[in-house]
């Protein structure tokens, strides 16, 4: 007697996205400004999701504080650290410099912005939500100088950014000043006598465990998770704003798409000497994290596990590359970013000289090294690009009803663009990858 065939976890999560979206668009339509919907979403699919997402999230400190530790002890050698830590940086400047020139290409050839209608333009401004608005303009009023934000990297109080850092309001370093700490420890321990620092060591490999078997508790019910947090943005947003906004979506998601499959195929097949077929097939519960989530950082346990187990990166290395890059290597994220200030840009009437426009692709590129990698992160870092070529910061508003549907998308640019990185390091120290652990 055959055993009874079950399905893959990725199925499942591809099935609970697939319903959600399915049930959410078909109640916005029969049942869209009901009050009873909105109770339902407030009430039922909204806390389900969060119930899943913060799971998830509650591990995801001593997640970083633990791998990032690890991989940085476990590489031994501080000279092999720099060396990795180098291309580490260089691949992140390099391709977030191209998904940001793929963006501005296509905003630029399509034009999104331009050919709206009073009456369109009109309707666009009516869904800006005021509140909002301006907690996205006084964050970015807020933001420090470039002198105190490389200052900050470096905490004063390690618990305090820790604390913090999930906070989207928060002044301090956040998890870059949380990762730099991870770093010291890290480079601390390797150069301890192992006599010594042997019980820590085994504290760090138990806490690491343990929070990858929390995460296992969290995937159990990801497809759940997934199906809630899909359905209460389908069933609120509907087609009306999409519709508005139709050429701008696409725009985003067609750079995204080129990048993803495109230049990343490249990547892949140059660089880490695989197949991108054979890559993309063995990262797809990611991608599917990835989009459910929104947020590089809930995705960085199944990153870490995906890539160690399936494509055979050395953990010392998947857990420093893929730990940095959560927060450092938003590909996705900073070609979103060209993309809307120039969408904007054209949706005011402000012509960019290509001075302006190479003023965004410098604030984009640093804006997607620096972002958070959680849900909205990316807004502030906007209206500072908005106002520093002069267009109303306000403008933020336009694009928030869609944000959200976008912000799964890139995040899926963002943690693949993570595996590449951790991909082509490994082999450019001599590890033969692409095989299951």
């Amino acid at each position: 007697m055959s055993k009874k065939k079950h399905l893959s976890l990725a199925t499942k999560i591809l099935m609970g996205l697939a319903f959600g979206a399915i049930y959410g668009v078909a109640t916005n339509i029969m049942f869209s400004h009901h009050p009873t919907l909105e109770w339902i979403v407030a009430n039922i699919t909204y806390p389900i999701g969060q119930i899943f997402l913060r799971l998830i999230f509650m591990v995801v400190i001593p997640l970083i504080f633990s791998a990032l530790a690890l991989g940085v002890a476990e590489l031994g050698d501080l000279r092999r650290l720099g060396r990795i830590g180098f291309k580490t940086l260089f691949y992140t400047i390099i391709v977030t410099s191209i998904s940001v020139l793929i963006g501005l290409t296509l905003v630029n050839l399509v034009e999104p912005g331009k050919g709206l209608s009073d009456e369109a333009r009109t309707n666009l401004t009516k869904t800006i939500s005021n509140t909002a608005t301006q907690q996205n303009i006084q964050r970015a009023q807020e933001s420090k100088s470039v002198v105190q934000t490389i200052l900050d990297i470096i905490p004063r109080n390690p618990l305090a950014d820790a604390v913090g850092s999930m906070d989207e309001g928060y002044r301090g370093g956040g998890l870059l000043a949380v990762m730099f700490f991870s770093l010291i420890v890290g480079i601390a321990l390797a150069r301890s006598d192992p006599a010594k620092t042997q019980t820590f060591l085994h504290f760090l490999q138990g806490l690491y465990e343990i929070t990858m078997k929390i995460i296992g508790f969290a995937m159990a019910i990801a497809p759940y998770g997934v199906f809630a947090l899909i359905f209460s943005i389908t069933a609120r947003l509907g087609f009306e704003v999409v519709a508005i906004l139709g050429k701008y979506v696409l725009v985003v998601i067609a750079g995204l798409l080129i990048h993803q499959f495109g230049v990343y195929s490249l990547l892949v097949k140059t660089l880490a000497k695989m197949s991108p077929i054979t890559f993309f097939k063995a990262i797809r519960e990611v991608m599917l994290t990835a989009f459910s989530t929104s947020s590089s950082n809930a995705t960085l346990p199944t990153s870490i596990k995906v890539t160690e187990e399936n494509l055979g990166v050395p953990k010392e290395i998947s857990r420093f590359v893929l730990t940095l890059g959560s927060t450092a290597n938003q590909n996705g994220t900073a070609l979103y970013e060209g993309v809307t200030v120039l969408f904007l840009a054209q949706f005011f009437g402000i012509e960019l000289s290509l001075g302006s426009q190479i003023t965004v692709l410098l604030m984009a590129i640093l804006a997607g090294i620096g972002t958070a990698g959680v849900p909205g992160g990316s807004l502030p870092f906007i209206v500072l690009i908005l106002t520093s070529v002069g267009i109303p910061g306000e403008g933020i508003g336009v694009i928030l009803g869609v944000d959200r549907l976008l912000d799964m998308c890139r995040t899926v640019l963002n943690v693949t663009g993570d595996i590449t990185a951790a991909a082509y390091i490994a082999r450019s120290e001599g590890y033969n990858i692409g095989q299951k652990t």
